[in-house]
């Protein structure tokens, strides 16, 4: 699992929720998300929406822009959750957002679900 945030305390805390069960990444920029993804391929990318220089949207772009990358599943990260942001989110079709901070039940049942439904393809 990658997590892309310009933030070290949000980085930091879901690093801690997933970590006795996942193999867990943190990044803090759209750029170093690239960078890590060329490196090994990630099963799962929680993606914060807004960063300074790289945002969330065009992280996602990148991603999807790499035929080997296009299928990882993206949940969003967002700290604003006004209908208008949410829509904005919802219209790049990630697997899921999370407004932060997420709880970290909530976040191991996206995954699991998430790995599910790829199993089961």
């Amino acid at each position: 699992v990658l997590v892309v945030d310009d933030n070290g305390p949000t980085l930091r805390t879901i690093k801690a929720m997933l970590d006795d069960v996942y193999e867990v990444t943190i990044v803090n920029s759209g750029m170093n998300a690239m960078k890590s993804i060329g490196k090994k391929r990630p099963d799962l990318i929680f993606l914060d929406y807004e960063m300074p220089v790289c945002d969330g949207k065009q992280t996602l772009e990148m991603i999807r822009a790499e035929e080997d990358y296009k299928e990882v599943p993206v949940i969003f990260l967002t700290g604003i959750a006004d209908k208008e942001h949410v829509d904005a989110v919802l219209d790049l079709k990630p697997a899921g957002y999370f407004v932060k901070p997420p709880m970290q039940t909530k976040i191991i049942n996206a995954i699991e679900n998430i790995f599910l439904k790829q199993a089961e393809q």
